[in-house]
């Protein structure tokens, strides 16, 4: 369904007069391919480049080199109007996503006028049966955002998502804006919309249980890159990456007496203007050897997964 080749998006520009140009170097040669239905959660954190791939998957921003392709048409040669009958996004907030001055039925309809040469009877149509599926009334149709919670209000980013019937949706943190209850609503929600309609998931996140919850595969991360993919029962099973590990391991838990947890990585925040020589990751590494700071780490999938370390291969190091 989707291929990303190679994927590259630099920043550039200076921080003061006199200072010196830095280059960002957001997402740093991302490849990878999703198969029609499958879901792809991108964890990591902040910082790391997830929300620049999912917009570079968007078409909201160029890629400095590289290609993106869906359903073998590079996302380069069309136009915004075709790469929104492939793509859609739910954005994280639903309390900003919204056009607070608009009714919810406009809101929704919005994509399907963008679009043009449809009949306004058929148009009207098309809204009141997508927010049937998302579980909102007709009666919500004529109310504006302001009148509906929080949930209700990611129900409408979704209808306005799928209104094209699009063949991908990028979902950037679509439920850490709302209440834990209604997060599980949502996620089911998506859940039950990808299989009634066929659709194929970009699902970005800081929550690992809600990736192990929904995603088919899931990439790590790091730097502007997937230091780790695998298929989801395999990744949070048996972790290849530190990285990861440290990512599993800083999940809070409702266990009484359980501390904070303490991941080992140290207090060097990681700079995507200053990326470090070897494998990126080296400085917060806690099983870190001399060659990680020259070596790189950067190897060819093994048995369908990726694992940008040295000691992969080495399970008993990574563990400990």
């Amino acid at each position: 369904m989707i291929e990303v080749r190679d994927v590259y998006r630099h920043f550039g520009g200076r921080t003061g007069l006199f200072s010196a140009d830095r280059v960002v170097r957001a997402v740093d040669g991302i490849s990878f391919s999703l198969a029609k239905g499958g879901v792809l959660g991108i964890v990591g954190e902040s910082g790391c480049g997830k929300s620049t791939l999912g917009r570079l998957i968007l078409g909201l921003l160029p890629t400095t080199s590289g290609d993106i392709r869906v359903e073998g048409q590079s996302l380069a040669d069309l136009d915004r109007r075709e790469r929104a009958r492939l793509i859609q996004p739910i954005f994280q907030d639903p309390y900003s996503s919204l056009n607070p001055r608009q009714r919810i039925r406009d809101i929704v309809g919005l994509p399907l006028a963008a679009q043009g040469a449809m009949p306004a009877a058929k148009q009207r149509a098309e809204v009141m049966d997508m927010l049937a599926r998302v579980g909102l009334s007709a009666e919500m149709a004529e109310r504006y955002p302001a009148q509906l919670s929080g949930g209700q209000r990611q129900r409408v980013a979704i209808a306005r998502a799928l209104v094209l019937r699009p063949r991908i949706v990028v979902c950037d943190e679509p439920t850490s804006a709302l209440d834990v209850s209604v997060q599980a609503q949502i996620l089911n929600l998506l859940a039950d919309l990808r299989r009634e309609l066929g659709l194929t998931y970009i699902f970005i996140s800081h929550n690992l249980a809600v990736v192990e919850h929904v995603a088919t595969e899931v990439a790590v991360m790091y730097l502007g890159r997937f230091v780790e993919q695998a298929a989801s029962d395999d990744l949070f099973r048996e972790p290849r990456h530190p990285y990861t590990r440290a990512l599993l391991a800083s999940v809070l838990t409702a266990e009484p007496g359980i501390a904070i947890p303490d991941v080992g990585l140290g207090d060097i925040y990681p700079d995507p203007a200053n990326i470090p020589s070897g494998c990126r990751f080296h400085p917060r590494c806690p099983i870190a050897a001399d060659r990680c700071r020259i070596e790189s780490p950067i190897r060819p999938p093994k048995n369908g997964r990726i694992a940008e370390c040295l000691f992969a291969s080495d399970p008993v190091r990574i563990q400990s």
